[in-house]
C-alpha cells in the first residue's frame, strides 16, 4: 500500500515480469499464505504450541529445498549443515516426550491457600 502512495508502481509493467515470478507469486500467496495459515490454525488445535511452532524453523528449509529441485539453486556445506541442523531440533522438540504434572499435595494447597489470602489482606 505505501508503495502505491508513493509512487513505485509507476514504472511497473507487469507484461516485462517473466511467466515464472507470476506463478511463483501464485504459489506465494495459495501455498504460503491461504494453505499454510488454515494448516497453522488446524495444527493450533489438534497439537501442542511448541510443536505447532516448530514450522516457523521448517520453513525455510522448505524453501531452500524448492529452490534447490525446482529453481536449480546451489547449496553449499554451510547449508547442507544448517539444515540438518534445523532438522535434528525440530526432530527433538517434537519426539521429547511432555513432562508430567503433578497435582498439588494438601500441604502445597495449604501453603498456596495461606500465601493467597496473606496477598489479599
Amino acid at each position: 500500500m505505501l508503495a502505491a502512495v508513493s509512487g513505485e508502481f509507476a514504472g511497473f509493467h507487469a507484461q516485462a515480469v517473466s511467466w515464472t515470478a507470476w506463478i511463483a507469486l501464485l504459489y506465494l500467496i495459495v501455498a504460503g499464505s491461504i494453505v499454510g495459515f488454515t494448516a497453522y490454525v488446524w495444527l493450533l488445535h489438534h497439537e501442542s504450541p511448541t510443536k505447532v511452532g516448530t514450522y516457523a524453523y521448517v520453513n525455510p528449509v522448505v524453501a531452500v529445498a524448492v529452490g534447490y529441485f525446482f529453481g536449480n539453486e546451489s547449496v553449499g556445506a554451510r547449508t547442507f549443515l544448517g539444515t540438518l541442523l534445523v532438522l535434528a531440533s525440530v526432530i527433538t522438540i517434537t519426539t521429547t516426550p511432555k513432562a508430567e504434572v503433578k497435582p498439588p499435595t494438601d500441604s502445597e494447597r495449604e501453603a498456596n491457600a495461606e500465601l493467597s489470602s496473606a496477598e489479599a489482606k
